[in-house]
């Protein structure tokens, strides 16, 4: 462990004594809670698994003060007396564990409220537009109406206090409202709350101190924000090494912020970047790099003498030790991280890192599941946000478990029934696990791909499963063996579609192309324009190919599994920087020797001459063995692409709810 070493070093921030430098980075509790937003067991459970798992300081996110003023839905997040025994409860069983609690704190969320949970007026600083809905124009708060946000903020500090939170975030980051007070771009006041910085930062100030008013020293307040906006225009953000000039919040601005911050009395930073028109800088997909916003912590970190907590994928042990020996930060916060694994910290410091279930940057199972009015939860661990109710529990029959494929969702499933005690056997037709997620994996920039293929690998191992390369399973063979339960994971192969053409030589499939069964010309046609296809896309354009793609919706990555919006977004981008072509609502006609014919949506026939065809337009599930053993006596479940092909966590969770049943 030596050189993880520094993570598990107490740290000061204010008066409270962390015990490592390991901080589960705020999440919101949206849909977790009660119908009226209160706190429950389930919130409890949720952040008690980490504290139970090592982790020194847990940032419980993102509660309202006040819900009249910026009037949302009854089930946004407060803390109100009626969370108090929750609260306590929480904040007890951590302390036992040495772990502190902070509660993050919003003054609203603005401009960038969902129009869904809207129940009055959208709240600005000024009139700006809604993010999600530019239809929606926002009010500017009164003075009146900040002051009783300030109010409600002191009151909300001393029901913290009462119920024995150690400190409190100021949530002032990501284009909500304490953000757009301090950012020109959203701020065009004429009052003592707009124009300098002093008067931008005034706000968020007065909540300092009226949290110092009613509860002194005894609570650490922490203030987050980010940096650098990385806005290359009012809409548009900035990729990694794009030459721009910020139109938001600069380096500059971000560090004279800081040290005024620190001169208020703030006790510690929380330091990131970007808003929600650069949605892959707070939320950073697999395409960022880990450690990607450790920079901006440092640049603070050399402005400030107070404690600096950095973010921004530091969830590989090996970039959060770096980030913190380096000087950059004094203490990581792990968000999805802790989401895929709870017991990061305890695995790093008492186990083997290898068995550290890596987070890869997809956020299906996280910031999407809002957009669903779920909570948050993981696409590798769907116990996460549900962690009684879906605990593993050993069973009391053990049965002979065969499965079939050694996918994904094969891999899952046989991991979850063996840690039950079943007795499984993993069959895989081919000589590699892992199904199609290896040539998912291939691009660079998919590269966590095979962190989490090397994972399941090690499971295989670490558990027992019994795994039978080269062995593929017919009627025969179940007969043979006789299982009790039977887990069908054989996948999905590309599908072709039926017309005129697909035998000319240069049609392909993506998978083929990333398998390497057949190199790509230089002039490259991708047919559908869904996740995958636009991955494919870039990951060819970045080869220096002419890449197309061709989508029959009016937009690309609308069918199929719905794509979360920082993916999506940096997708678009990727491909922009790349020069990919895109061409909606037209549709593959049909191929000749000489040409590809394509139909837009007036009828319209549009000619290239591409040197490859590349298929990415969905997958058929393999479903053959399933179907002959439909109507037999065996106990058969479908799991992942055989049942219905869409995503890792498609295959995750119906393999996981399969395994902990049976």
């Amino acid at each position: 462990m030596n050189e993880f070493n520094v993570l598990f070093q107490p740290q000061m921030l204010g008066k409270i004594k962390l015990k490592n430098r390991i901080a589960m980075a705020p999440m919101g509790v949206e849909y977790m809670t009660e119908a009226d937003g209160t706190l429950n067991r389930r919130v409890v459970d949720y952040y008690l698994e980490r504290a139970r798992n090592g982790v020194g300081m847990l940032i419980c996110s993102v509660f309202k003060v006040e819900n009249q003023v910026e009037h949302l839905e009854e089930s946004t997040p407060m803390i109100t007396e009626a969370s108090m025994n929750y609260l306590g409860d929480l904040c007890d069983a951590a302390h036992s564990f040495g772990t502190k609690i902070f509660v993050q704190l919003t003054a609203g969320f603005g401009r960038v409220t969902f129009p869904s949970i809207l129940r009055g007026p959208c709240m600005s600083p000024s009139e700006n537009h809604n993010f999600w809905d530019p239809s929606i124009a926002c009010k500017a708060l009164t003075v009146e109406e900040i002051n009783s946000i300030v109010t409600a903020m002191g009151v909300t500090a001393r029901r913290l206090a009462l119920a024995g939170v150690d400190g409190i975030e100021l949530h002032g980051h990501e284009g909500y409202l304490f953000d757009e007070f301090t950012t020109p771009l959203w701020n065009r006041r004429t009052d003592q709350y707009g124009g300098s910085l002093e008067n931008r930062l005034r706000f968020p100030v007065e909540c300092l101190e009226e949290i110092k008013k009613e509860v002194g020293e005894q609570l650490a307040v922490v203030y987050r924000f980010g940096l650098k906006h990385y806005l290359k225009d009012p809409h548009h953000g900035a990729l990694p090494g794009e030459p721009f000039v910020e139109v938001g919040r600069d380096v500059k601005e971000g560090i004279e912020m800081a040290r005024e911050l620190e001169k208020a009395g703030f006790d510690g930073l929380h330091v990131d970047a970007g808003c929600y028109e650069s949605h892959y800088w707070p939320h950073p997909p697999i395409y960022q790099k880990h450690g990607c916003m450790a920079d901006m912590a440092a640049q603070a970190k050399a402005a400030v003498s107070i404690p600096v907590i950095g973010v921004g994928r530091l969830d590989k042990p090996e970039v959060a030790a770096r980030a913190v020996s380096g000087g950059s930060m004094d203490i990581a916060a792990i968000g999805r991280g802790l989401l895929a694994d709870p017991q990061w910290a305890d695995k790093l410091k008492f186990g083997d890192p290898r068995d550290i279930r890596p987070c890869v940057g997809c956020y299906d199972g996280c910031f999407e599941a809002y957009s669903k009015f779920r909570n948050i939860s993981c696409a590798l661990n769907p116990a996460s946000g549900r962690e009684a109710a879906y605990g593993l529990t050993p069973t009391l029959k053990p049965l002979d478990v065969m499965v079939v494929g050694g996918g994904i969702a094969g891999m899952e499933a046989a991991r979850v029934a063996t840690l039950r005690g079943h007795r499984v056997t993993l069959h895989e037709k081919g000589d590699t696990l892992g199904g199609t997620v290896n040539q998912a994996a291939v691009p660079e920039f998919k590269k966590d791909l095979r962190r989490l293929l090397a994972w399941y690998e090690r499971q295989m191992e670490k558990t027992g499963v019994t795994v039978k390369m080269n062995s593929p399973v017919t009627k025969e063979k179940i007969s043979t063996q006789a299982p009790d339960v039977i887990l069908v994971a054989t996948g999905a192969h590309p599908m072709v579609p039926p017309l005129p053409g697909m035998d000319q030589e240069v049609v392909t499939t993506a998978v083929d192309l990333l398998r390497g069964a057949k190199p790509a010309g230089n002039n490259v046609m991708v047919i559908g324009g869904g996740l995958a296809g636009c991955e494919v896309a870039i990951w060819l354009a970045e080869k220096g190919k002419k890449v197309t793609v061709v989508e029959m919706l009016d937009q690309v990555m609308t069918g199929g599994a719905s794509v979360p919006t920082q993916v999506k977004m940096m997708t678009m981008d990727l491909m922009n920087r790349f020069g990919v072509e895109v061409l909606t609502a037209t549709r593959l006609d049909h191929i000749t020797e000489n040409e590809v014919a394509l139909m837009s949506k007036d009828g319209t026939i549009i000619k290239r001459t591409p040197d490859t065809v590349a298929l990415a337009m969905g997958m058929t599930p393999e479903t053959r063995l399933a179907d002959d053993l439909d109507n037999t006596p065996y106990r058969v479940y479908r799991l992942g692409d055989c049942r219905c092909p869409k995503n890792v966590m498609n295959a995750v969770w119906d393999a996981y709810e399969v395994a902990r049943f049976i």
